[in-house]
């Protein structure tokens, strides 16, 4: 991916590794552009004259369509689309329930990924070194199960993801960013919780990968590597143990 010179728009900006993602691309010298519900919290978070605010509901399919003409008619030269924009709730599969948690999560994180795609892929085909960054989660890997939704939402972009780095192959960049569990707002206390990746260390980490040359198909993090490799390495279910036991300590 190239790191400088690049129109970058981000959905879910406001907070985060997105606002993080924004600031320090934009120090690299890129045009960025963050979206989010609020555009107060996208506003609060401009750095200097070419980072943008716009607000946007990824979960609003004719919001988007809409959305993309507007910001491809007032910055043509997009080349970058970083899919960040998510949600995490945790859920008792052991009890009936309205769903409504369950399929905000998938409509946010996985139809609006997939949706925001959709809009902008045939524009960015044109453009030079154009890229999409999907962010999934260590947890596509080794699921929490109080966290099952959200778990397989994101495993789900893991599985877009490859299927589209194959169908753009040599047309836009594909990446995907797999965070661990970050010192972020996703959930009520994660931005101080122990034992969670502090989220400034996970970014310096992540902007290595990003600038390196050529740039991996995957972000992974060293600690996000615990998940991702488990399966591969065939310690699936003594980490999947080892993250729910601390999911039921958490709560406790």
């Amino acid at each position: 991916m190239q790191t400088t010179g690049n129109t970058i728009l981000i959905t879910g900006g406001g907070s985060g590794i997105g606002r993080e993602l924004a600031l320090r691309l934009h120090a690299l010298g890129n045009t960025v552009i963050v979206t989010g519900r609020r555009l107060e919290v996208l506003q609060a978070g401009i750095a200097g004259p070419h980072m943008h605010a716009l607000e946007l509901d990824v979960d609003d399919i004719h919001a988007i369509e809409a959305f993309a003409q507007q910001v491809l008619g007032t910055f043509p030269q997009l080349n970058v689309l970083i899919n960040n924009a998510g949600i995490m709730r945790y859920e008792d599969l052991s009890k009936h329930s309205d769903l409504c948690d369950a399929e905000a999560q998938i409509t946010t994180n996985l139809l609006g990924t997939i949706r925001m795609t959709n809009a902008l892929v045939e524009h960015l085909k044109l453009q030079a070194n154009a890229a999409i960054v999907t962010v999934s989660s260590g947890l596509a890997f080794v699921p929490r199960s109080d966290a099952a939704v959200y778990s397989a939402s994101k495993a789900a972009v893991h599985v877009y993801s490859q299927c589209l780095r194959q169908q753009l192959s040599g047309q836009v960049e594909v990446i995907e960013l797999i965070p661990p569990a970050i010192q972020t707002e996703l959930t009520p206390g994660q931005s101080n919780r122990e034992g969670y990746m502090p989220l400034n260390v996970f970014m310096e980490e992540v902007m290595a990968l990003l600038c390196a040359q050529p740039t991996p198909n995957e972000i992974v993090v060293q600690r996000a590597r615990l998940q991702r490799l488990a399966e591969r390495e065939g310690r699936f279910e003594q980490v999947f143990e080892r993250i729910n036991a601390n999911a039921i300590a958490q709560r406790r």
